[in-house]
């Protein structure tokens, strides 16, 4: 099958087919070799079992991928942040929320987004374990499983459950005290703190409603692009800390039910 070169809502909708196959086939690679081995016993192994499990799921994905959409350019790092150049890129994460797929735990998936001029715009999130896939289009809504996503309804965040969590290993002293100052501020705000990853998880539960509120500081645009459209195209709100539209430069993300986002903002934006 060929695709409509000229960027359009309907040439994204006609990629959905082809983007779930090529991830559904990777998570099918990840689901054998699941649970085959024992935890690694050292960061060593610890690293060389990410990487192969990496490895194993790019094989599906990326010629899949680039030939589903001709001329989109692919990011290779997926720990990096900050913006693309202009026109088309995918970006995906081969095991989103690997460290729980090399420990056992079953919170891992596959996540491929379409982004266009810096702006996600199609974006496909599949998890082996349970079998569940969640599509959204910019413009055509969020799905799970072809049934729709929507958002909390929820209006007060002593009423909320809201989560959070690391972009990634390493960040700087700074950005720790970050998160554990703003784990106590809404420890104190909401009703119950999730601290979990991988984020994708967390922000697909915003889009259905079962969470309803994500942040977090820094971070990785494999880790946000997903859910970001998820979200968005669910009904809620996305932002920076402050209540600033949220760019692929932004040094923070946040994620709420529309109905929490101002008093989200006030609780976390007076962490410096």
């Amino acid at each position: 099958m060929t695709y409509e070169t000229t960027p359009s809502p309907q040439a994204d909708r006609l990629l959905l087919p082809a983007v779930t196959a090529a991830v559904h086939a990777a998570g099918a690679r990840l689901l054998e070799r699941f649970g085959r081995t024992a935890t690694p016993a050292n960061f060593d192994d610890l690293v060389n079992a990410i990487h192969a499990n990496d490895a194993a799921s790019l094989a599906c994905l990326r010629d899949a991928l680039l030939l589903a959409r001709p001329g989109a350019g692919w990011v290779e790092d997926e720990l990096a942040g900050g913006a693309l150049p202009p026109g088309e890129w995918w970006i995906t994460d081969p095991v989103e929320g690997n460290i729980n797929h090399v420990h056992g735990q079953p919170d891992w998936g596959v996540t491929a987004t379409l982004v266009r001029d810096n702006t996600p715009v199609l974006t496909v999130v599949h998890v082996p374990t349970t079998g569940r896939t969640c599509t959204a289009v910019c413009g055509g809504g969020a799905f799970a499983d072809g049934v729709p996503l929507r958002v909390s309804a929820k209006t007060e965040l002593r009423a909320a459950m809201v989560a959070t969590g690391q972009a990634r290993p390493g960040e700087s002293s700074a950005t720790y005290r970050r998160i554990g100052q703003s784990v106590t501020a809404m420890l104190e705000a909401a009703l119950v703190v999730r601290v979990s990853v991988p984020a994708t998880f967390q922000l697909v539960m915003v889009a259905g409603g079962q969470m309803d509120a994500f942040w977090q500081h820094s971070q990785v645009r494999s880790g946000l692009v997903s859910g970001a459209l998820l979200v968005e195209e669910a009904g809620g709100a996305i932002s920076d800390l402050h209540g600033r539209p949220w760019t692929l430069e932004s040094e923070d993300f946040l994620a709420t039910a529309p109905g929490l986002q101002r008093e989200a903002v006030a609780t976390l934006s007076a962490i410096a």
